[in-house]
């Protein structure tokens, strides 16, 4: 399903702004009954028999949000918005994983960004010069590398990571606390417009909808949940970073951290998640390394796309790079990420992004091992 009948949308919509029904009892009602349309359509009672309490089954038997529901159209029209639902082929097979994930999404840009593969860059709303820069350089570097930049355009890390992101044409995608039309903080305006054309703003919230201060962790869970890994810049211990962060260890998603000194309060929130088992990173390479097998394998597949010539080229640059970085591996001692690309960039520069994609052909052959410490060996046959 790329996109849905205007009357089919207006349900979804419906049942979205149903009051006291939830995601999850919604998308068991659409798996009962087939579709939205067959729900509107049932009375009460047989409402009841499935399970809702009598108020919702009543307000659905009388269409009572149909208006609303007309309203949000017409903003989607006037914005240039669409929905994706849950049953949508473009609704992410990652997000569905969470425990409780959104009924319908609004999207206001490049809804194919949505299939990453994604890492979420958060952080503090004050950050330290030097937050700012690692946000600045891990943004810039892993979407050099394909990767898409997940955050919420929150002052600080957040803003830091989108514009990064749009300064070296990256991918990214804003998750909002707020409906995709409103702009939060104000400062942002600008920033918001050039996501919006060039990345996508994401929200669960129906359009007009305030940014509450409620709804700010509870779309945490979506910036986690979309991503293959979360990377934590500078937090305060208990701060909304600090939250998606556990969002995602319960997740089930690869939590990165980034070290800070000590002595700042805004360093306590990734040091204490290292402790506590984060991975601590210091490169982009870092991230890269550590992502699932099926993030690497997009990955893979991009930094091919970036070395490959047309088929009439006598020579593949792959080929060449696969030479040099087999050359360049010992057998006996591992060579780090970052000194086997000093070493290979003594004769042309190499991106870690056409590292990674050699390496991870080369460990599928069986030919390189990566070793603790990101370090690589070739095998002994």
């Amino acid at each position: 399903m790329v996109a849905i009948a205007e009357q089919e949308e207006l349900l979804w919509l419906a049942l979205r702004l149903t009051p006291q029904l939830g995601a999850r009892r919604a998308v068991d009602l659409i798996e009962k009954f087939g579709s939205p349309g067959a729900i509107f359509q049932l009375e009460s009672r047989d409402l009841e028999g499935a399970g809702l309490p009598a108020g919702v089954a009543r307000s659905i038997e009388a269409g009572s949000v149909i208006d609303d529901a007309l309203e949000q159209q017409r903003l989607l029209r006037s914005t240039g918005t669409e929905i994706v639902t849950y049953f949508d082929d473009r609704y992410p097979a990652l997000l569905k994983q969470i425990y409780d994930p959104p009924l319908v999404m609004f999207a206001r840009g490049r809804v194919e960004l949505l299939e990453g593969p994604n890492v979420a860059i958060v952080g503090t709303r004050r950050p330290s010069a030097y937050g700012t820069t690692v946000a600045d350089r891990f943004s810039r570097e892993l979407s050099d590398a394909g990767v898409t930049i997940v955050s919420g355009m929150a002052r600080g890390i957040d803003t830091a990571a989108h514009k990064a992101t749009l300064a070296v044409a990256g991918k990214t995608v804003a998750v909002l606390g707020c409906g995709v039309d409103v702009i939060y903080p104000a400062e942002n305006k600008n920033l918001a417009a050039q996501i919006a054309r060039d990345g996508l703003l994401l929200s669960e919230y129906p359009m007009r909808t305030p940014g509450y201060p409620q709804n700010f962790p509870v779309r945490n869970r979506i910036v986690s949940g979309l991503s293959h890994g979360v990377m934590i810049v500078e937090g305060a211990q208990y701060s909304g970073s600090a939250i998606t962060a556990r969002l995602a260890l319960d997740q089930g998603r690869e939590v990165f951290a980034v070290p800070g000194n000590i002595t700042s309060k805004q360093s306590w929130g990734p040091n204490l998640l290292i402790r506590q088992g984060a991975r601590l990173v210091q490169e982009p390479s870092d991230v890269l390394c550590d992502l699932p097998l099926e993030a690497r394998q997009k990955l893979r597949a991009s930094g091919r796309q970036k070395l490959l010539m047309p088929e009439n080229e006598a020579e593949h640059p792959m080929q060449a790079l696969r030479a040099k970085v087999m050359q360049a591996l010992p057998y006996d001692v591992p060579l780090a990420m970052d000194e086997l690309i000093q070493k290979l960039n003594t004769g042309g520069m190499v991106s870690t992004s056409e590292l990674i994609a050699i390496l991870f052909d080369l460990e599928l052959e069986g030919i390189v091992r990566q070793m603790p410490g990101k370090a690589y060996a070739k095998v002994w046959h």
